[in-house]
């Protein structure tokens, strides 16, 4: 019974953590703002452990160009890996953001896009993701507020749009180390958010820094979530390393 209980644990989480192949944006926020003229090489790591079942960790990693100072463009790959499975190849992404007003309002609107293709035998078809993106900053306070609607598209297990959501506070205290928090959340379908025991929250300190070498540049952000994944209680430790040039 316990090993039973154990393996249906672990297909929720599997399919609940993992899916839309877009659902990576639930654990790293996306800034939309680009390094103009400059390739970005990006790793992105997340580990999530849940009260029930071994952990199940999803390394990224994607080249990036800063097309102008309001579009980011990247392609990247997405494995994932668990205890019963191993690692494997989930999907390919290309991701672009593109910034709609930049100065003229109190607050920097953007448009996020990210298509993806499923790579995984058990997951063929299409995801889409899409949404606004808002930042604001109050004195040296960074504001980060995320809309998306994510879908599915020519695969067994598509279904309605669903809805998630980001936000962040960062201090901007030195350029090598800020400090802040930041939240990612599912509330199921767009139109009709699931019941609240269904939904995933979770939130926790993050930090930031950047250092500059010339045009070089190196970036890194790290954060621990407390909250649930895949309505499993759960802690999450998240980063992402960006290299420019």
């Amino acid at each position: 019974m316990r090993m039973l209980k154990w393996r249906a644990a672990l297909a929720a989480l599997l399919g609940g953590l993992a899916l839309p192949a877009g659902a990576a944006t639930g654990y790293y926020l996306v800034n939309v703002y680009s390094d103009p003229g400059q390739w970005t090489l990006d790793y992105k790591y997340w580990n999530a452990k849940s009260s029930v079942g071994p952990p199940i960790g999803s390394p990224e990693l994607g080249v990036g160009y800063g097309v102008n100072s309001r579009w980011y463009t990247e392609l990247y790959g997405v494995t994932q890996q668990d205890a019963a499975q191993g690692t494997q190849m989930l999907s390919m992404n290309w991701q672009n953001d593109v910034l709609l007003t930049q100065g003229e309002y109190p607050f920097d609107l953007a448009i996020h896009t990210d298509v993806g293709q499923y790579r995984n035998r058990q997951r063929e078809g299409y995801a889409l993701e899409w949404g606004p993106a808002l930042q604001t900053e109050w004195w040296r306070t960074q504001f980060n507020a995320n809309l998306f609607f994510q879908r599915d598209y020519r695969t067994q297990q598509g279904g309605p749009t669903q809805l998630t959501y980001q936000w962040q506070v960062r201090q901007h205290w030195r350029p090598l180390f800020n400090f802040g928090l930041q939240g990612f959340g599912e509330l199921g379908r767009w139109d009709h958010w699931a019941a609240r025991d269904q939904q995933s929250h979770r939130a926790g300190p993050a930090i930031f820094g950047t250092l500059r070498l010339g045009r070089q540049f190196v970036k890194y952000e790290a954060a621990y979530l407390f909250g649930s994944n895949a309505t499993f209680s759960a802690r999450t430790f998240t980063m992402r390393l960006q290299l420019g040039f």
